[in-house]
């Protein structure tokens, strides 16, 4: 069975615009729980290191530099099957693809200013979970 926990960041452009609350609401209306969450400004190295697996993708540098250009803030979430279920809820990364009411169709700008980060896996929900959060937030939560 998949995971209860996921990782996810509301990204600068989103923060900025003031959206945070509705992103919020929206993700517990779809049946999150908030177990952690804190708003900081990410450094070009720890922008770099969390995002460090596309490292060799054209993008990387346009997207380390956009993730530091502002507040953002990581949230560890809890529901049944939450890698899926928030993937699902945030729709796809360009909102012009977004199926409607999810995260990136209502709150993003466009593919690269898309809102808001998901985990992609079990695995990396906890990889990235800890990135942010002390290893006993992470398994308290669990």
């Amino acid at each position: 069975m998949a995971g209860n926990r996921t990782l996810t960041i509301i990204k600068p452009d989103a923060f900025g615009a003031k959206k945070a609350g509705k992103i919020i609401a929206h993700l517990e209306s779809a049946g999150f729980r908030i177990l952690a969450a804190r708003v900081m400004h990410m450094t070009p190295e720890e922008a770099g290191e969390f995002y460090a697996v596309h490292r060799e993708r054209p993008f990387y540098k346009s997207l380390v530099s956009f993730m530091t250009s502002g507040p953002c803030m990581p949230m560890l979430l809890e529901r049944p099957n939450a890698v899926a279920e928030l993937r699902n809820v945030i729709g796809a990364t360009d909102p012009a693809e977004a199926a409607p009411n999810t995260v990136r169709k209502l709150f993003a700008e466009s593919k690269e200013r898309n809102a808001i980060h998901a985990s992609d896996s079990d695995e990396n929900a906890e990889r990235e979970s800890r990135f942010f959060f002390a290893d006993e937030a992470v398994a308290s939560s669990r």
